[in-house]
C-alpha cells in the first residue's frame, strides 16, 4: 500500500494514483471482492449509485478495521432521466449513498454522466458546491465529460471539477481531452484502463513488452497509465489478479516503450468501447 503514490488534486485533497473499480461486481460479491482488495493494500475504492454495490462495498470497508483517514471512496450520481435533477433530488441521491457506504463522507462524489441533450449538468453542479462546501465529499469532480461540457461549468461555476473519470486506454488514449485537463487543473482517472481485457492485453506490441519487463501484459498497461499521471481503478474479483494490478510499482517502461504505446491510438477516435458522452442519455 505504502507504494502506491498520492496525487494532490485541485482542492489539496491527495487520491492514491491506483484503486480499486468494482463496476460489475454484484452487491452480493463486493464484500468479498472489495474486502480482498482492502486486504491486498489498495486503500481507493470507487464504486457508483448505478453500480448497486454501495451495501456490500460499504459492510467490507466496515469491516476492515481500516481507520477512515487511510481510505480513499469514490461514488457517483446516477443522473437518469427518470426525474428532474434539482437540488433535493440530487442530495437525496447522495444521503442514499452515504448511508449505503454506511460513511458520513466520502473522498470524491462524481456526476456520472453529462447527458447534454438534457442540459441539466450545470444546475446538478451547483448541488455538488453546496456539497463539497457541506465537507461530505472531500472533493468533487465529473465523469464523462467532453471539453465542451468542462468548459460550460467553468463559464457557470468558480468550483473546477477535481477530476473526471473517462474512458481512456492506448486504444482510445484521449491525448486532447487530457491536455484540456492539464490546462484546467483537473485529475484524469481512467476507467477500463485496461480496455476491459480485449484487445488491447493480446496485440503483440504490448504482449512483447509484457515478456521484455517480465511483467503481465495488464502491468504494462497499467504502468502506461501511471507514467502519463493518470488515476486507474482496474476491476478484478480475482484475488490473484487483485494483488497483480497493485504490483506495478517495482518496473518502469522505458520512453521508447511508452512512445509505442502511445502510437497504438494513434487515429484511432472512433475505437471506444463504452458509450459516446455526446449522445449517451442514461
Amino acid at each position: 500500500m505504502n507504494q502506491v503514490p498520492a496525487i494532490k488534486l485541485n482542492n489539496g485533497t491527495l487520491m492514491p494514483q491506483l484503486g480499486y473499480g468494482v463496476w460489475q461486481v454484484p452487491d452480493a460479491e463486493a464484500e468479498r471482492a472489495v474486502g480482498a482488495a482492502l486486504e491486498a493494500g489498495y486503500r481507493s475504492i470507487d464504486t457508483a449509485a448505478i453500480y448497486r454495490n454501495e451495501a456490500g462495498t460499504g459492510k467490507a470497508v466496515a469491516a476492515s478495521g481500516l481507520a477512515r483517514e487511510e481510505l480513499f471512496v469514490t461514488t457517483k450520481l446516477w443522473n437518469g432521466p427518470k426525474q428532474k435533477w434539482g437540488r433535493d433530488q440530487v442530495l437525496r441521491a447522495f444521503d442514499d449513498s452515504l448511508a449505503k457506504l454506511r460513511l458520513d463522507h466520502v473522498d470524491l462524489y462524481l456526476i456520472h454522466w453529462p447527458r447534454p441533450m438534457r442540459d441539466d449538468f450545470v444546475a446538478i453542479w451547483k448541488t455538488f458546491e453546496e456539497i463539497a462546501a457541506s465537507g461530505r465529499a472531500k472533493a468533487v469532480g465529473v465523469s464523462n465529460f467532453r471539453p465542451a461540457d468542462l468548459a460550460r461549468i467553468a463559464a457557470e461555476s468558480e468550483l473546477v471539477p477535481a477530476v473526471n473519470q473517462v474512458e481512456l486506454h492506448p486504444l482510445f488514449p484521449q491525448p486532447e481531452l487530457r491536455a484540456v485537463h492539464a490546462e484546467r487543473g483537473i485529475a484524469t482517472e481512467a476507467w477500463s484502463p485496461l480496455g476491459q481485457g480485449k484487445e488491447l492485453l493480446t496485440l503483440p506490441a504490448v504482449t512483447a513488452m509484457a515478456a521484455a519487463y517480465g511483467r503481465s501484459a495488464a502491468q504494462v498497461v497499467l504502468r502506461w497509465h501511471l507514467q502519463h499521471g493518470n488515476v486507474v481503478i482496474p476491476k478484478s474479483v480475482t484475488p490473484a489478479r487483485i494483488r497483480e494490478n497493485l504490483d506495478v510499482f517495482g518496473f518502469e517502461l522505458s520512453a521508447a516503450d511508452m512512445a509505442a504505446l502511445d502510437a497504438l491510438g494513434a487515429g484511432t477516435a472512433g475505437r471506444r468501447i463504452g458509450p459516446d458522452p455526446a449522445e449517451f442519455d442514461v
